[in-house]
């Protein structure tokens, strides 16, 4: 007796569009300001339930602080994420630039010592064929 044919459920997986569309959130200075201002306003055990409530981590607070204390508001406008460079682009060419003109000079030494070898069979031929002629 064969058996009867079941509904399977639908296993297709459906992706949520809010989680399509992930992406970095930024802070606009007077936002960061407002929050360090609350931040130091704080009592001892109320910082958590701010930093849970503006949805940041300590140590973002503590960066924010520490840019504001040194810079002023200009210090809080947006910044690339990662470690800022230690080179400007100009000393990066400069150092480009530089590697280029060693391997260059080691392509002309490496040529000169090939010219030198070059002219020393020269004069090695020269030597002997005039002696066997004599």
């Amino acid at each position: 007796m064969p058996k009867k044919v079941s509904a399977r459920p639908d296993t297709q997986v459906k992706p949520s569009p809010k989680l399509e569309k992930r992406r970095r959130r930024t802070f606009k200075p007077e936002d960061k300001l407002r929050i360090i201002e609350e931040a130091n306003a704080c009592k001892h055990g109320e910082l958590g339930a701010l930093l849970r409530r503006e949805k940041i981590y300590s140590n973002q607070l503590s960066d924010w602080r520490r840019e504001y204390s040194s810079k002023g508001i200009a210090g809080l406008s947006k910044t690339l994420p990662g470690p800022a460079p230690l080179k400007s682009p100009e000393q990066r060419q400069i150092e480009k630039l530089e590697k280029q003109v060693t391997k260059l000079k080691a392509d002309l030494d490496v040529a000169n010592d090939c010219l030198d070898i070059q002219k020393k069979v020269l004069s090695i031929l020269d030597r002997s064929s005039n002696g066997s002629m004599q």
